[in-house]
């Protein structure tokens, strides 16, 4: 059976996904059609309900439930992992002008309905004027002037001190000295045309491919390095060190806590519609 899947060439996904497209595992008879994009237009692609399986971010997730349902395996969720807001002058000054009403600071976001922008929603309300660009090109345009602050995501956590620019706030350090809880970036999703048993065995293929990958960490480097973007070996590591984790292998009940707060406190500040849906890969019928 055929099943398209899309996913980001970042290295976190990379990994992760590295054995199961490759049959490095039993792969129960599933195929894969693969589609390598970044966050946002994962995110389109799945509010059109184009892909059988795929990454996105949980903010967007709450827009597709109704076409989606959150597998247990290969999410992003973690501590210290969360997006960062950076520019090229004086932080504490910008960070003082995000929190007044009608703030006019341009702020370059990786995209609508990335996790990154509902954090920055609701950390900072009044910051309503952003430009949406590709992630990789947001510290380029902090340095050329052509946006006051920008919202980074993925490997250029590691990137834009050497750049010269500096940290406004961590968005992910906010949100855990607020709840307390792990920081849900992305996850993945099948298609709920899918009958439960193939949504199933999914998850199954997805958590072995993981758990290969843990195993065997080189196994996937040419691979992994192939779509990286000039990215050098250690920020390659570093990056899947920081993404990859035991909720990558299995949300459990600390992960599907955390999924649900971000759901509820989006729904508070009005930044999400009523999800209505069981979110969750429901269990298997005996």
């Amino acid at each position: 059976m055929k099943l398209s899947l899309g996913f980001s060439p970042c290295p976190n996904d990379t990994f992760i996904f590295d054995a199961m497209i490759h049959h490095k595992i039993d792969t129960e008879g599933l195929d894969f059609d693969v589609f390598y994009d970044d966050v946002e237009t994962l995110n389109q692609k799945a509010m059109r309900g184009e892909l059988d399986i795929t990454k996105l971010s949980y903010h967007a997730f709450a827009y597709v439930a109704d076409k989606y349902v959150l597998l247990d395996a290969g999410s992003a969720l973690g501590f210290g992992v969360g997006p960062l807001l950076i520019c090229k002058d004086d932080p504490e000054k910008l960070r003082a002008q995000l929190t007044t009403h009608n703030s006019q600071l341009t702020i370059g976001i990786p995209g609508k309905y990335t996790t990154a922008n509902f954090l920055l929603g609701t950390a900072f309300p009044n910051a309503t004027n952003k430009v949406e660009l590709v992630f990789s090109d947001i510290e380029d345009a902090v340095l050329e002037g052509r946006i006051d602050i920008g919202l980074i995501i993925h490997e250029n956590r590691f990137t834009y001190q050497d750049k010269g620019l500096k940290k406004i706030i961590d968005l992910g350090d906010y949100w855990e000295k607020q709840t307390g809880c792990a920081i849900p970036l992305g996850g993945i999703v099948a298609n709920r045309k899918l009958p439960l048993d193939v949504q199933h065995k999914i998850n199954r293929v997805i958590r072995r491919s993981v758990e290969f990958a843990f195993a065997n960490p080189k196994s996937g480097l040419e691979f992994i390095r192939s779509h990286a973007q000039e990215m050098s070996e250690d920020v390659m590591y570093k990056h899947i060190e920081l993404y990859v984790n035991k909720y990558s292998v299995d949300l459990g009940t600390e992960g599907k806590k955390a999924i649900k707060l971000l759901f509820n406190k989006a729904l508070e500040n009005q930044l999400i519609p009523q999800v209505k849906d069981e979110i969750f890969l429901p269990e298997v019928q005996v």
